[in-house]
């Protein structure tokens, strides 16, 4: 129940901004709809006039035909403006909560639940917007339709309101149970978006292991497309058997009234006019009951997207709010020092395996200086990264810039200071580069990096990022360059790079930039180039081991 008032809820806000367009599209279809069924009462009537039809019937017939499809054509297009333009909101709004979403949280959502929602949820929703305006036209026929049936025999009428009360309760039990299974089949379809990935992500490592290949093939993706069909199929006998016992019934009650006619007390004329607007009525009551199946598709896929939002309802603030013009032209400031005092960060349990804890870690960042962070893998580099460039929020300490402390207020302002170069990272083709970057210093980088043959800058975008994973890290180093922040963090940069990058990184990049004022942080596990760093840190399972400047240690192992 709770859910059915947050679906009404969430429907109910986000038509409200078209509330007077779809009164009106809404009314126009019912007036369709009333016309429709007016238009059968006078077909029926001309039909066992003694004098025919006469000229006033005619016109009345092109008046009512005329009504029909005028208030059809309006109410079709009025609720299609009206569902896409719900749509475009329903997205916009998911986008911004994503947008401002903790980090953390984003992570441990897993992109393909997110893409699903986003892709096909939202598409569902879509469709069933679309024939809303028919399920309304519909609703109105039926209900035209009752009065006339009413106003011919209500005893008939009585008759024929219970068999459709009975066929709504059959169509009821058989939503409640088919509701579950679409519920099933979503889930499932979650796993397959998530196999396809392995297959498109991972086709090199298929072709290559020929065991995993079958595994993933036939146990995995072909179970889970079978399972997903089977679901669905279960799904549809239960809809169909409903829709097959609602047809029964229907045509029992019309072989009914006509074998007991004499028992009924109705005229012949009553007669033949009862059963044709009930023939007639089957269309558009069928199409209401078989609306059945796509509100279930909606309901859940709302439900979906509705917990999607739940799970993003704490966003950072200001982070989807746009930028004025004069904050994209604030001066930065210099980079002082960076410290995070007794700071830790717990993940979340999940599955009962103990969480990795980091810290706690007391640390000082000073501005130009270049920092390496090493250890083994596991132990919380990345983690410590996140920390520094305010992605996660400590739960326990303090992170300080200049002195004082990054709040919840500013902390987008002091992420400003950073570029960064994820060892996971997203490569833009776009450029966003500070008023200062001079592009001929990017052609020469590009030149520097032997990209040069490949790419190059047009406008505010690379004309190619279709490059092997050692190029496009390069590219990469070339948009932080070109970002003009104070503070550039490496992740590994190097993993990737042939030995002559790797020594163009360490000996030659690295001391250009610190020259021209940046703070570098860099993980890094060559610990040939160690002595490239100012200073170095070593963390052990979340914990700093090692704090120590390189001129300390170059002395000390001369010194033996």
């Amino acid at each position: 129940m709770r859910d059915r008032r947050g679906l009404i809820s969430e429907s109910l806000r986000l038509i409200r901004p078209f509330l007077p367009l779809a009164a009106f599209a809404t009314a126009m279809g019912t007036m369709s709809g009333l016309a429709t069924a007016w238009l059968l009462a006078n077909i029926n009537e001309a039909l066992y006039s003694e004098g025919g039809m006469t000229q006033a019937a005619l016109w009345a017939f092109a008046g009512l035909v005329g009504l029909t499809l005028s208030g059809e054509i309006v109410s079709d297009l009025g609720n299609s403006f009206i569902g896409q333009q719900v749509i475009a909101q329903l997205r916009k709004d998911l986008v911004a909560r994503i947008i401002a979403a903790p980090i953390d949280q984003i992570e441990r959502y897993k992109s393909h639940k997110l893409l699903s929602v986003l892709g096909q949820d939202v598409d569902t929703i879509s469709g069933f917007s679309y024939a809303f305006s028919s399920y309304a036209i519909a609703f109105a026929v039926i209900a035209g339709c009752a009065v006339y049936l009413l106003y011919l025999s209500p005893v008939l009428f009585l008759l024929t309101a219970l068999v459709i009360l009975v066929c709504v309760y059959a169509n009821r039990l058989a939503r409640r149970r088919g509701r579950a299974l679409h519920n099933e089949a979503r889930s499932a379809q979650d796993l397959l978006h998530k196999q396809y990935r392995a297959i498109s992500e991972g086709a090199k490592e298929l072709r290559i292991n020929r065991e995993r290949r079958r595994r993933v093939h036939s146990q995995e993706l072909v179970a889970t497309i079978d399972r997903v069909r089977d679901v669905r199929i279960r799904a549809m006998r239960i809809f169909m058997s409903a829709n097959a016992f609602d047809s029964a019934l229907y045509f029992a009650l019309i072989g009914c009234i006509i074998a007991g006619q004499a028992w009924f007390g109705v005229e012949r004329t009553v007669m033949s006019g009862f059963i044709l607007v009930l023939l007639y009525m089957r269309g558009p009551l069928d199409h209401l009951i078989n609306a059945y199946g796509s509100f279930v598709n909606a309901q859940v896929s709302f439900e979906r997207i509705a917990r999607l939002s739940a799970d993003f309802d704490n966003p950072e603030p200001l982070l989807a709010d746009a930028p004025a013009p004069a904050r994209t032209t604030a001066i930065i400031p210099a980079v002082d020092r960076i410290e995070l005092k007794a700071a830790s960060y717990v993940f979340p349990v999940t599955d009962g395996i103990e969480p990795f804890v980091l810290g706690p870690v007391d640390l000082t960042i000073r501005g130009g200086e270049i920092l390496f962070i090493v250890g083994e893998n596991g132990c919380g580099k990345t983690t410590l990264l996140k920390l520094i460039l305010g992605l996660y929020t400590q739960q326990k300490g303090l992170l300080l810039f200049n002195g004082k402390p990054v709040d919840p207020e500013t902390r987008d302002d002091y992420r400003q200071l950073f570029s960064a170069i994820f060892f996971d990272y997203f490569l833009f083709d776009d450029i966003v580069a500070s008023e200062g970057a001079i592009r001929d210093d990017a052609a020469n980088y590009l030149s520097r990096l032997e990209i040069a043959h490949k790419v190059s800058i047009e406008g505010d975008r690379f004309t190619t990022i279709d490059l092997s994973s050692g190029q496009r890290k390069r590219l990469a180093l070339i948009q932080v360059y070109l970002e003009g922040r104070p503070v550039i963090v490496f992740d590994e940069w190097a993993a990737e790079q042939d030995p002559t990058f790797r020594r163009l990184f360490y000996t030659e990049m690295l001391p250009d930039l610190k020259r021209q004022g940046r703070t570098l942080i860099v993980i890094s596990h060559d610990d040939r180039y160690f002595d490239a760093a100012d200073r170095l840190i070593r963390l052990e399972k979340g914990r700093i081991v090692e704090d120590s400047f390189m001129s300390t240690r170059e002395l000390q192992k001369e010194n033996g």
